[in-house]
């Protein structure tokens, strides 16, 4: 079962390292994760997600991650109200034959184009699990060049 776990943190040297190892002393990947300023620039917000078949390992987890002195809080949003959502970035080839089935996958899914030149079209979509699954789907279809993703990031609803 996939695990969406917030982590606020001292946005201080090293936490992420320790945060990190204690899934990975466990024999955890963390599938992805996501680190970034709070509203105050001392905490950080660390999304991760991780796929956790053994739910009283991941327990024994959480509980060391809130032992860690500069942990201020561990919140496993799996089972609460939240709302997540993933940035990705394609470069696409921007062939003329194409053009009709891009503008209809920007149309549709909301994707914003952030640079368009020459032969090559990056597009930029801000969302969740099964809209990204959809968009992939059809861009595999034209043929993504390159794909880089951030990363879930959630927020309490």
């Amino acid at each position: 079962m996939k695990h969406i776990i917030q982590v606020l943190v001292e946005n201080k040297f090293g936490i992420l390292a320790r945060v990190a190892s204690l899934f990975s002393a466990r024999g955890y990947n963390i599938d992805s994760l996501n680190v970034g300023e709070t509203q105050d620039a001392t905490i950080s917000a660390m999304t991760i997600v991780v796929d956790a078949p053994d739910e009283r390992i991941l327990e024994q987890i959480k509980k060391q991650l809130n032992k860690l002195i500069d942990v201020i809080e561990v919140v496993d949003f799996t089972r609460r109200e939240h709302i997540e959502r993933e940035l990705i970035f394609v470069k696409i080839s921007r062939e003329a034959k194409e053009e009709g089935v891009i503008s209809k996958l920007i149309k549709d899914n909301k994707l914003s184009v952030v640079a368009n030149g020459g032969s090559d079209c990056i597009l930029l979509a801000c969302v969740d699990r099964q809209s990204e699954e959809e968009i992939l789907r059809e861009l595999k279809k034209i043929g993504i060049k390159e794909l880089v993703r951030t990363g879930k990031a959630a927020i309490r609803k």
